[in-house]
């Protein structure tokens, strides 16, 4: 039957679309169902991530820091602006494009990897034997059989109770990277990832930013030290955050008032020209016939599964934001290969505690393993080293010395327990501590390899030295 397929995946974010090429490459014959369209009604594949999440995300925190580098920098480097300005319009097109270029590329990928792509919603239909059936809904309903499934279908925003999103005046991340032109005074809720990134785009820009937080601290589920540097160094640039907020009431006019109680249980109100809602997703799980197909989901709605990304149906699959774990698009990435490889009877490897943390903003912050605080938590014996980029040769020269490097290990064994970094290019250094964390390195392996200098990864080589007390330039 032409429409019988070894594997189908539901779902082309990144843990769908890498499922089905990993599968193909397996060979295995697979189909891959997504409904992600353009505003043409094409074909978008490549789900939140490169829709409305990390890819054009990305492209405007990288304008806006060229901007902000104009204004505040060029300066000291012999560089002079005038009449300097920005087209939001233009800078908006030229993420839509980014935006394009990585759909384009995904349906490339398909193609090459001879999977058969199938715009429209899959669900579950009935059980043909050992086949699932799964209807599309697309422009033309048509049905497809599978022996196994695997459902990749992410995550939504969740809406603050009371406040549904209107992507006009209350935004999601897909309204908040939409935004026309720099509003005067922007509000934030939640100073989670998609928070601070976007506060920080339109601060750069002009806006009066303020980030309203629900939880007690700043950045909970960073080192404690990390989190204290960070919110010193965005308030110095104009972030106003402000923690142990509860909002009581949002109303909407021709702007958005909100009213809150502060960490001291003082009421306040404020307005603000647009409000971007950012306290956390929800998994797509509506519209698969989960019910119907018998597919459990647990009381927050999440796809149920063990251990092997398996749910309790037979042959049925899920990853990535749709099941626990960390929501994150390398963390989907990596399951989908582990689940592929298990079909074709190997052995698939995802290892939660090396999976790095990323937020980009000004400077960037990344982290990989255990906390201080989660540490002390546990009873485990530590040392800590830090170095600061303030003693960083590379990083004077590039003009940034904001932040560090901090590595935790066992008091014991020395094996790497955790690296925290704040500072320039933070993104890229933490792939060196997963490696080293993923090989059970300990913090003097890391001091004896040679570093390039002068680079700002020799800051993760004198983090390690001063575990031991022996930094060489501090």
């Amino acid at each position: 039957m032409a429409n019988t397929f070894d594997v189908i995946v539901i779902g082309g974010g990144p843990g769908g679309y890498i499922a089905a090429i990993r599968a193909a490459q397996l060979g295995f014959k697979t189909a891959c169902i997504d409904e992600w369209s353009t505003p043409a009604g094409k074909p978008a594949p490549g789900g939140t991530c490169t829709n409305v999440g990390c890819i054009p995300s990305k492209a405007l925190l990288q304008s806006s820091e060229h901007f902000e580098h104009a204004a505040h920098q060029f300066g000291e480097h012999g560089i002079e602006v005038k009449g300097l300005d920005i087209n939001v319009g233009k800078m908006q097109a030229r993420k839509d494009k980014v935006v394009q270029q990585n759909n384009d590329g995904i349906l490339f990928l398909l193609k090459k990897n001879k999977i058969e792509f199938f715009h429209g919603r899959g669900s579950f239909g009935s059980r043909n034997g050992e086949l699932w059936r799964i209807d599309v809904a697309g422009k033309s309903a048509q049905t497809i059989e599978g022996r196994h499934v695997i459902v990749a279908t992410g995550s939504s925003p969740r809406a603050l109770p009371g406040a549904p999103f209107d992507e006009k005046l209350v935004l999601s991340n897909a309204g908040a990277l939409a935004i026309a032109e720099t509003p005067k005074k922007l509000g934030v809720i939640g100073a989670g990832v998609i928070g601070l990134e976007m506060g920080s785009v339109w601060r750069r820009l002009g806006a009066e930013v303020t980030i309203l937080e629900a939880l007690p601290v700043f950045l909970g589920a960073a080192d404690e030290q990390i989190a204290k540097e960070a919110v010193k160094i965005f308030a110095k640039q104009g972030l106003a955050v402000q923690t142990g907020v509860k909002i009581t009431k949002v109303s909407t006019k021709k702007n958005v008032t909100v009213e809150y109680t502060d960490a001291a249980g003082a009421a306040h109100s404020a307005t603000f020209d647009k409000l971007i809602v950012s306290i956390g997703r929800l998994p797509n799980t509506e519209g698969l016939n989960a019910a119907g197909a018998g597919l459990a989901l647990d009381q927050r709605g999440f796809v149920t599964v063990d251990d092997d990304c398996h749910t309790n149906l037979p042959n049925v699959w899920a990853v990535g934001d749709v099941v626990r774990g960390p929501m994150l698009a390398h963390k989907a990435e990596e399951e989908g290969v582990a689940v592929a490889e298990r079909i074709a009877g190997r052995h698939g490897h995802v290892d939660f505690n090396t999976v790095p943390w990323v937020i980009y903003t000004s400077p960037e912050i990344a982290w990989v393993g255990k906390t201080e605080q989660q540490l002390k938590a546990d009873g485990v014996e530590y040392r800590a080293g830090s170095f600061p980029f303030m003693a960083n040769g590379r990083a004077r020269a590039l003009g940034d010395t904001t932040g560090m490097v901090k590595m935790l290990a066992d008091a014991k064994t020395d094996r790497i327990l955790g690296v925290h970094i704040i500072g320039p290019m933070a993104s890229e250094l933490i792939a060196e501590a997963v490696v080293a964390m993923e090989f059970g390195a300990s913090s003097e392996d890391i001091a004896l390899i040679c570093h390039a200098h002068p680079s700002l990864s020799e800051a993760m080589k004198e983090a390690a030295l001063a575990v031991d007390k022996r930094t060489l330039n501090l």
